[in-house]
Order: structure tokens, then C-alpha cells, then sequence
């Protein structure tokens, strides 16, 4: 995957940030949007492409994009930075090959002392009925 290409993919909108602040947050956009089309992107092929739309398909919108902000800070350029670095661990995580699960083997020690202990408590629960006439 190369960042640069993908980075230069990414689309970014400033808006006013919700929260306490003052006048201040009233008149600066601190917060930032990234914008992402996934379907349109040329750094990934159809396969990917479809891998991150299952992996990432809570956070995409109908138009196929992914957004994300942050308003973290009260510096614009410090939550660009952010949101980008989440963007970039997303996809990081999104197109992570799943590990083939190997199906574990139970001994037969394990086996056989379930079933002897198991005999056990239902013997002793026998035990305590009355016995039959």
C-alpha cells in the first residue's frame, strides 16, 4: 500500500467543532472531515476494494465513502494529522489477513476422565433415591 498515493486520494473539509471553547469555537472550523471514496480509489484493486467495504462497511456511507473526523484539538492542522494517521491504521486493520483457525485435539486422557467423573456424580445421585420395592 503506498501512503503517498493513497494520501493524495483523501479529501479533507474543515468545520466548527461542537463543544465548549468560548467565542472562539464559534468562529474558527478546528474540526476536521475526511473524505475517502473507496470504489473510485486507484491504490487498491477490486478485491481489496471489497474487503475494506465488508471490514469497513459501518462507517461508509451509500455513495461508497468513508468518513472520519476528529475535533480533538483546537488546532486544525494537529486533528488533520490525527484523522489522517486513524485513516491510515483503518485500512491497516481493514485489509488484515484473517489467521486460519487450526482445530485444537482433545486427548483421550481429558476424554476418558470427563466420562469417568461425570459416571460418578451420576452414581452418587442415584444413590440417593430411595431404593425400589
Amino acid at each position: 500500500m503506498d501512503k503517498n498515493a493513497l494520501i493524495s486520494e483523501l479529501t479533507y473539509k474543515a468545520v466548527r467543532s461542537s463543544g465548549s471553547g468560548g467565542q472562539h469555537v464559534n468562529k474558527v472550523a478546528t474540526k476536521v472531515e475526511l473524505y475517502f471514496n473507496i470504489l473510485k480509489s486507484q491504490v487498491f484493486d477490486d478485491v481489496q476494494k471489497e474487503k475494506l467495504s465488508k471490514t469497513l462497511g459501518h462507517r461508509i456511507n451509500k455513495n461508497g465513502i468513508l468518513v472520519l473526523s476528529c475535533g480533538r484539538t483546537r488546532s486544525q492542522l494537529k486533528n488533520k494529522a490525527i484523522v489522517t494517521q486513524q485513516f491510515v491504521q483503518l485500512l491497516e486493520e481493514g485489509l488484515k489477513e484473517d489467521k486460519d483457525r487450526i482445530p485444537t485435539v482433545i486427548p483421550r486422557g481429558v476424554k476418558q476422565k470427563r466420562l469417568h467423573d461425570k459416571r460418578k456424580i451420576s452414581e452418587k445421585k442415584a444413590n440417593r433415591k430411595p431404593p425400589k420395592i
